[in-house]
């Protein structure tokens, strides 16, 4: 496939019209957006591990929208997966990712080793994000959140965004890079936007590993997405523990081995018993179909 762009580790672009600009180097990168910000202009970033879908360009249109250039890094980041086969198994589709980018006319694309992104030497800090780490995704993937936070802090030194784009299907991640934007230090630099999370017809949740997902079990997968909403569609009328347990048997009965289903607060991710604290709450749930792990969430205020 011809790929219709300017691949680079280095050089001055002034003057030359590119449509699409490729770095592999960190340090290459960050000279040439320095050109850019001493210019004005402003960056919208949005981090991928590849595989792209229309989620992800969803977000670089947004971007584009709201920024003077957008930056998109695909990395599949090693440190973020407690499961080395899950590592193993992730989908790799770099030439139709760069594809993609360029029909959604993305401006640069960081497209790093592991190497590059965690040199030899490199110190690797410990976060303190509190609670967060230790519910959810947290309590059930060990270690994922400071991979994330490894890899963003990363991606914050090297591209220095002003607008940093993310999907509303990792709401916990949302909820944890604000939270790492804010131990930095950033949060008068950084500006960080939340999508909603983007759906097939038939109401899954548009993800990576989708593609992962025989036939028969992306029929069944649908299944969690009907969970969710039938908590929102019952949540007056129903105590949150029958709630949650009647989406963990529904789920069960389709095949699902579930890790959770919780019903917690939108602003924090604090668990929510009831409806008398009047804050807006979140629905959320991780379950495994096959060897594939899948996860959703609905804002239980609003149709989402």
């Amino acid at each position: 496939m011809f790929f219709a762009g300017i691949m680079s580790d280095g050089g001055n672009f002034d003057g030359i019209t590119a449509i699409m600009v490729i770095f592999r180097k960190a340090s290459a990168l960050s000279a040439h957006l320095a050109r850019l910000r001493s210019r004005g202009q402003r960056s919208g970033f949005v981090p991928t591990m590849g595989a792209l879908h229309e989620g992800h360009i969803s977000l670089i249109r947004q971007a584009k929208q709201e920024a003077d250039f957008v930056v998109c890094s695909i990395f599949v980041n090693p440190t973020q997966f407690n499961d080395p086969s899950d590592f193993a198994r992730y989908p790799i589709t770099t030439e139709n990712d760069l594809s993609l980018l360029l029909l959604a006319e993305n401006d640069i694309v960081f497209l790093p080793t592991v190497e590059e992104i965690y040199p030899p030497g490199m110190v690797r800090r410990h976060y303190d994000l509190g609670y967060l780490e230790t519910i959810l995704e947290g309590k059930y993937r060990p270690g994922h959140f400071q991979g994330v936070c490894q890899v963003i802090d990363r991606f914050l030194q090297v591209v220095q965004p002003d607008l940093f784009y993310l999907g509303q299907k990792d709401y916990q991640q949302c909820m944890v890079v604000g939270k790492l934007i804010g131990l930095l230090g950033l949060e008068d630099k950084v500006r960080l936007r939340i999508a909603p999370t983007r759906r097939e017809a038939d109401g899954l949740a548009m993800s990576s590993r989708n593609v992962r997902l025989s036939a028969a079990e992306r029929t069944e997968a649908t299944s969690i997405y009907r969970a969710l909403s039938g908590i929102r569609e019952q949540l007056n009328k129903q105590p949150f523990p029958l709630l949650l347990s009647g989406a963990v048997s529904a789920l069960e009965k389709d095949g699902f081995r579930v890790d959770y289903v919780s019903i917690a607060s939108a602003n924090d991710l604090r668990p929510v018993e009831n409806l008398e604290s009047g804050e807006p709450l979140v629905a959320l749930a991780a379950a495994f179909l096959g060897e594939v792990r899948l996860i959703d969430n609905l804002l239980l205020d609003k149709r989402s």
